[in-house]
C-alpha cells in the first residue's frame, strides 16, 4: 500500500485520541463496522502506542496508523507498535528522511504552497493540509490544483459532517481527516452503535 492507495480506503480518516486502551479495540471495531478502515491514532495521549498495538492484533480489517508524529523517534516507536502509516502536522528534513526509510505511507502536514512544494521535492506527493479550515480550506485546495496538479491531499482541521462534502468533491482530495466520528462523550459512554452510524454516514458522503 502506498500513500495514494491509503486515501482510497475511507472517505474520512478519523483522528482519534485514545484515553483508555481497553476501549480502543471496541472503538476500532465500531468504525470498521460502519465502513471506516483507516484509523489515525494520535500521539496525544500516553495510551496511543498500546492502542495501536491492540488494534493491530485484534482488528485485522482496520488499517491502523499513527498521527501527530513530530520526530523520527516517535515514528520508530509507532512502527514497533504496529502502525501501518504515519501522519504529521508538519515536516522537517530529519522526519522526511525517517519517513522515507520507514517505507510506509506517510502524510506530511503542509499549510502553504511552498511547504507543499518542499514536501513533494522530498518525495511526498500525498500530503495533509493542516489546519485546513484555518489556512483557506476547500477554496485554497481548489486554487492549488492548477499549479500543483500532481499533489493529492487529506485535509484535516476544522472539518466536520457539515463541510466534509465540499472537500471530497475536489479532484485533489482523496479523503478528509476529522474527529467528529469519535465524539469523546460517545466513546466514554461506550456508545459503539452510535459511532458505527456516524461511520456509515461518513461513507455515504461519497456514495
Amino acid at each position: 500500500m502506498n500513500a495514494l492507495e491509503l486515501l482510497t480506503h475511507s472517505p474520512v480518516m478519523p483522528v482519534i485520541v485514545i484515553q483508555d486502551t481497553e476501549s480502543a479495540v471496541a472503538l476500532a471495531q465500531a468504525l470498521v463496522a460502519g465502513g471506516i478502515r483507516s484509523l489515525e491514532i494520535t500521539l496525544r495521549s500516553p495510551a496511543a502506542l498500546d492502542a495501536i498495538r491492540a488494534i493491530r492484533d485484534q482488528v485485522p480489517d482496520a488499517l491502523v496508523g499513527v498521527g501527530t508524529v513530530r520526530t523520527p523517534r516517535q515514528l520508530d516507536d509507532a512502527l514497533q507498535a504496529g502502525a501501518s502509516f504515519g501522519v504529521s502536522p508538519g515536516l522537517t528534513s530529519t522526519l522526511a528522511q525517517a519517513a522515507r526509510s520507514a517505507g510506509i505511507p506517510f502524510l506530511p502536514g503542509v499549510a502553504t504552497a511552498s511547504e507543499a512544494m518542499q514536501a513533494a521535492e522530498w518525495g511526498f506527493t500525498v500530503q495533509k493540509l493542516f489546519p485546513a479550515e484555518a489556512v483557506g480550506g476547500a477554496a485554497l485546495l481548489k486554487s492549488w490544483h492548477g499549479p500543483l496538479p500532481e499533489l493529492m491531499f487529506c485535509p484535516t482541521g476544522g472539518i466536520h459532517a457539515g463541510n466534509a462534502a465540499s472537500y471530497l468533491t475536489l479532484p485533489n482530495v482523496g479523503c478528509v481527516g476529522g474527529s467528529w466520528l469519535t465524539p469523546a462523550q460517545a466513546v466514554a459512554n461506550q456508545e459503539w452503535d452510535a459511532i458505527t452510524q456516524l461511520a456509515r454516514q461518513a461513507c455515504a458522503l461519497v456514495s
